[in-house]
């Protein structure tokens, strides 16, 4: 394999030092970008992309001609998972998300198998093998899964939701069913990550974007307890490297001690947290991402550096820290603001390392 030229991302996963704070941004290769609306036009639909290497391996690198970002995250969606248990994901027009075959009882839910990964999701573990060849050793490559609870809420409300009531009353109602539906999208969730490591991700995201939705031991229950159950499960080296893991939970920042514990080397925390708190509170023994408002970026290029230079001071000296958004970069942000944020983390980090 090709060596790596910038490291500095892996390298602060590990909490080991850096000259500077790594930066990437969440959803980096996306809608805010023209290029990116071009090539999705071009492919004809988003699962279109998502499912043609070649289309996703392009869109991944997108991002990276545009600005000196420290890491590349596959081009992909949080759902192939359910869709490739056979579930018909679909999109509808300014709709988002929506799956054909619901699971909210046990004729379904006996019916789930974890899929076999090389049959059914072969086009992205492809998409990883073309996106690291493409990249040349450049940057590091950030493989993905949704968690395995919020990969539930989907498969039980058929699409997103603003409440989450159906698949929260069945963990409440039929809490037998709930957890036969996460074991099995866990060890999706394992096999799928792993297939990515095989196929070159240098480091690995979970995203439990619905994990903040339930109360403190709900969120134990249903969705922690799993999330540690994939990261067990995790090849953590691959090509004579650790492989890290980040965890990040969405509105997760009452809970960071117990998701520091669950075997992750990174915590993502999103802006309702003060970062030099985190890092009192779960420094010692994992990294931190994040954590900036995605908000911020629509602030004109100056308000964007004075709250990136909020974020470093509050994370402060020393290594452990890889610069983000507190969740994915809105389509509707001016790129040259996202290059402000990149240009900012780069110049004023330095000051926080050696």
């Amino acid at each position: 394999m090709t060596t790596l030229q910038n490291d500095t991302f892996l390298r602060a996963l590990m909490r080991q030092p850096t000259d500077y704070t790594p930066v990437w941004l969440m959803r980096q290769a996306g809608r805010y970008l023209p290029e990116y609306n071009a090539t999705r036009k071009q492919a004809g639909s988003f699962l279109n992309l998502c499912k043609n290497p070649s289309a996703a391996t392009e869109v991944t690198l997108q991002p990276l001609e545009r600005f000196p970002l420290d890491a590349a995250i596959l081009f992909s969606d949080i759902l192939t998972i359910p869709d490739a248990m056979g579930l018909g994901l679909y999109f509808a027009e300014g709709e988002g998300p929506k799956f054909e075959r619901t699971v909210r009882d046990e004729a379904a839910v006996a019916k789930l198998a974890v899929p076999d990964i090389g049959a059914t999701l072969r086009y992205v573990t492809d998409a990883v093998s073309q996106i690291r060849r493409a990249l040349n050793g450049r940057v590091p490559l950030i493989g993905f899964s949704g968690s395995p609870w919020t990969l539930a809420c989907y498969m039980v409300e058929g699409g997103g939701s603003s409440d989450h009531h159906t698949v929260k009353a069945m963990a409440y109602q039929r809490p037998d069913l709930m957890h036969r539906i996460l074991d099995t999208n866990a060890r999706a969730v394992a096999a799928y990550l792993n297939a990515q490591i095989e196929a070159g991700a240098q480091a690995v995201m979970i995203f439990d974007t619905w994990g903040g939705a339930l109360s403190a031991a709900a969120y134990k229950k249903f969705s922690l307890a799993y999330i540690t159950q994939v990261v067990a499960l995790l090849k953590r080296e691959n090509e004579g490297r650790r492989v890290p893991v980040i965890v990040f939970t969405k509105g997760g920042g009452l809970w960071l001690e117990d998701i520091a514990a669950c075997g992750c080397d990174a915590v993502g925390v999103d802006w309702t947290i003060e970062l030099s708190q985190a890092r009192a509170r779960v420094g010692a023994k994992v990294a931190l991402q994040g954590n900036l408002d995605p908000t911020v970026l629509f602030a004109g290029p100056e308000a964007i550096r004075a709250e990136v230079g909020q974020v470093l001071a509050s994370y402060g000296k020393g290594a452990g820290h890889v610069f983000n958004l507190g969740h994915g970069i809105s389509q509707f942000t001016p790129p040259e603001h996202a290059a402000a944020l990149v240009k900012a983390v780069h110049e004023l980090s330095p000051a926080y390392h050696g």
